[in-house]
């Protein structure tokens, strides 16, 4: 099969296309064959080294596609359907093994490119509001980068939540886009953004920040958060936050600050399964509407990579490895 490998750490250059050998399934795999492979940042964080990974290695975590073969042990899939998934090693190929347990039947009328490329932005949002922060109907939040992949989502489903939606955003483009996913107000970064969301919150500020950006708007999230409010630290595409001190936490408001991880909240099958039906119901019912901002061929991954890291997208990013 064909696929993309990282060959080192470093920059996107280090993605190489070419052929390896197919993978055999374990007995509670399935094989699917890809029809469109997601792109995340954390895809860049182990690529450049930030995080453990030993080359040579096939990236991704997310895709889509058709079961073609079962494992001895596998009995609640078939061959033939649609899956999704967003935690399969070596996803950036034609082939992949999935852990039948991490597999996510695709509902009709969510195509692939839909389903491959947002399934980890879709259950990171659900578990964002309902899991590592428990926003009430009617309380304001604060989402950076809201018009990346997780920022659109999360948008829209804080908006079917009943919460007010403060964005911020980097251009005229992007902020057109937050506003279409519902965003009540769309702000640009900058050292005065604390102070633009407490005059949006009566001076209160707001009851959770969604921080995905990390050492750039850190402290700003801590300065823009309400007495007894959370700031939820999912991301750092910006950077790591540097050392803090805790002591902080106390005169800003006895604020609480965490740093989950999707895995601890999609822990059994039974959880991924309601939290991916919970995601995919809101896009059946018209509520989130998925943009899938750019397209690209498997074997053009560098140029994906390339674009993520200098925020020239928007939306979730998909390869697509039947165009290559």
């Amino acid at each position: 099969m064909r696929a993309i490998q990282v060959t080192r750490h470093g920059g996107p250059d280090v993605l190489t296309f070419g052929t390896v050998d197919d993978p055999i399934p374990a007995a509670d795999e399935v094989i699917v064959r890809t029809s469109a492979v997601g792109v995340n940042y954390i895809d860049t964080y182990l690529r450049r080294g930030l995080y453990p990974s030993t080359p040579p290695y096939i990236p991704g975590t997310e895709g889509a596609g058709e079961i073609v073969s079962l494992g001895s042990d596998v009995s609640a899939l078939e061959v033939g359907q649609r899956v999704a998934w967003c935690a399969a090693p070596a996803s950036y190929a034609e082939l992949v093994a999935v852990p039948a347990a991490q597999a996510v039947v695709v509902p009709d009328g969510i195509d692939d490119a839909v389903a491959g490329s947002s399934l980890l932005r879709g259950l990171t949002a659900h578990y964002l509001l309902d899991g590592s922060a428990h926003p009430h109907p009617e309380d304001t939040v604060l989402i950076h980068a809201g018009a990346g992949g997780v920022g659109l989502i999360l948008t829209q489903m804080a908006k079917r939540h009943g919460l007010r939606v403060i964005t911020t955003v980097s251009s005229e483009e992007k902020e057109q886009l937050s506003r279409e996913a519902g965003a009540d107000h769309v702000l640009r970064y900058g050292d005065d953004l604390a102070a633009r969301v407490r005059e949006l919150t009566d001076g209160r500020g707001v009851a959770v920040v969604y921080d995905g950006v990390g050492a750039d708007t850190f402290e700003q999230s801590l300065a823009a958060t309400a007495v007894r409010g959370i700031i939820v630290l999912f991301g750092a595409s910006s950077g790591p936050v540097p050392p803090f001190d805790l002591q902080r936490l106390n005169p800003a408001g006895s604020l609480s600050v965490t740093r989950p991880t999707l895995a601890h909240f999609t822990a059994t099958p039974e959880e991924l399964n309601w939290r991916a039906s919970e995601y995919f119901e809101a896009i059946g019912d018209g509520d989130v509407d998925v943009r899938v901002g750019q397209r690209y061929r498997l074997a053009d991954a560098a140029q994906a990579h390339a674009d993520l890291e200098a925020r020239k997208t928007t939306g979730a990013t998909v390869l697509l490895p039947a165009d290559s």
